[in-house]
């Protein structure tokens, strides 16, 4: 999931994520109406391609969709030679582990048809959400997984050491003015919009640390998340990233985005998503950020890995393909597949956010 394509990228993020609102004069906002409800099919994987003679292998596992809102189903497998098993506690993959002396064209993944639908968390208030001590007092096990360092075997991404993400962490939870998990984790966001801008890597598609993401003030949706949940383990909010796939009419992007915990019965079990690429334009910038990106996951946002705050599932996280091979033998580099077709819209409404700062599809 690291192959990122620049143009696409910066295009679908202010195509679905970015909708100018118009505020009214009772103080309500509402933002033009768009896709809420959709279905597709989606083919992902990778090919790889050889040519001599001599024994190959290739490894990969492949995400299998799933949605916090809608349903999906395989309905082809690119390659029959797989495994089914889990990795990184949640995460149900197709395995391949091929070794052959045949060389060909290797194409590995599925297609699955997709209906997905826009999941909301309707209260920005925080209601409901639960006290950050609260979270430490019922949950302790989540704590110890979800707010520690987390890196590769070279490389601090999500970093609990960096003593200006500290410092940062704490000064926002004062200025919050409160332990409410929601309101904490709302003003971490407001922080992220206010001080740092989504730019994509020109020149490398390497992921950036959390302290490197935070001295450029610009990332990329990899480098904000893992600032964002660096922020928010250092005040003890457990977060995670969430890997899969922005999906437009004729394409889908890789993508990256953050749940955090905040406990009761807000969001998905007490996770919230959060969308930290969001572009806002127009006035009142933050508030926009806030009312689409912050507790709200659009429809086009298509889950393949959650992260369970492991290293092995950072690493696991940045995986693609790999291979070793003869070195008679010609490889060509392994290219993604990723293909949508028959995307339709099936709901459209504009997002509303009354006087009392609560959030509806109408």
């Amino acid at each position: 999931m690291n192959n990122k394509i620049i143009p696409i990228l910066t295009g679908i993020i202010l195509i679905i994520l970015i909708i100018t609102g118009c505020l009214s004069e009772n103080k309500q906002k509402t933002y033009v109406s768009h896709a809420t409800k959709i279905s597709y099919q989606i083919t992902y994987g990778y090919s790889i391609n050889c040519s001599g003679e001599g024994d190959i292998t290739i490894l990969y596992d492949c995400d299998i969709p799933n949605l916090l809102k809608g349903s999906t189903q395989i309905v082809k497998y690119l390659n029959n030679e797989y495994q089914l098993k889990k990795i990184a506690s949640y995460n149900d993959v197709l395995s391949w582990n091929i070794t052959s002396s045949k060389c060909t064209d290797y194409r590995l993944g599925l297609t699955a048809d997709v209906i997905a639908e826009s999941f909301i968390v309707s209260d920005l208030n925080g209601g409901n959400a639960l006290k950050i001590e609260e979270i430490k007092t019922i949950y302790p096990d989540l704590i110890n997984q979800y707010c520690k360092t987390q890196s590769n075997e070279t490389t601090r991404f999500i970093d609990l050491t960096n003593d200006k993400i500290i410092n940062i962490a704490q000064e926002l939870y004062e200025k919050a003015e409160s332990d409410n998990a929601f309101i904490v984790s709302k003003e971490i966001f407001k922080w992220l919009k206010e001080n740092t801008t989504y730019k994509t890597h020109i020149y490398s598609n390497n992921v950036q640390t959390a302290p490197h993401t935070l001295e450029k003030c610009t990332g990329d949706c990899d480098d904000l998340s893992y600032l964002f949940i660096s922020v928010c383990r250092a005040v003890s909010l457990p977060s995670r990233l969430i890997r899969g796939f922005l999906v437009e009419k004729s394409y889908a992007i890789p993508h990256a985005w953050v749940e955090v915990y905040v406990g009761g019965d807000v969001g998905n079990n007490g996770w919230m998503p959060v969308e930290c690429a969001g572009t806002a334009i127009g006035n009142n910038k933050i508030q926009t950020e806030i009312h689409q990106n912050f507790g709200l996951e659009s429809a086009n946002h298509l889950r393949l890995f959650v992260d369970d705050g492991s290293n092995e599932s950072l690493i696991e996280s940045q995986k693609g393909i790999s291979y070793s091979a003869d070195s008679s033998l010609v490889i060509e580099t392994p290219s993604s597949i990723i293909q949508v077709h028959n995307y339709k819209e099936l709901e459209s409404y504009e997002l509303h956010v009354d006087e009392y700062n609560i959030r509806s599809y109408i």
